[in-house]
């Protein structure tokens, strides 16, 4: 299943209290809850002035459904082309 980069535009995020991300964290699982089991939270990385997401789901609009029933921005919604990471470097004579 495709996995999402989900770009929030939230001014002060990093100014964002325990309490307010515990919020908005409750929010998110009930909707997930209510969208069903197609789409999946994986993680969220809270910057200065965005918090980005990962996401699982078979297609955008359904990320674009969560921000909407949320009431959370969805700025930009980018499907993950690929996953580079430090094994990506390392000489794997099975992918040729």
């Amino acid at each position: 299943m495709p996995k999402y980069l989900i770009e929030r535009e939230i001014p002060n995020a990093a100014a964002l209290s325990a309490a307010d991300l515990k919020g908005i964290s409750q929010k998110s699982c009930a909707v997930l809850q209510q969208l069903g089991p197609s789409i999946q939270w994986v993680q969220s990385f809270v910057t200065e002035d965005k918090i980005t997401c990962i996401y699982i789901a078979p297609n955008a609009d359904i990320i674009r459904e969560h921000a909407k029933l949320g009431g959370f921005p969805a700025d930009r919604v980018l499907e993950v082309a690929t996953i580079s990471d430090p094994t990506t470097a390392e000489l794997n004579e099975f992918a040729a």
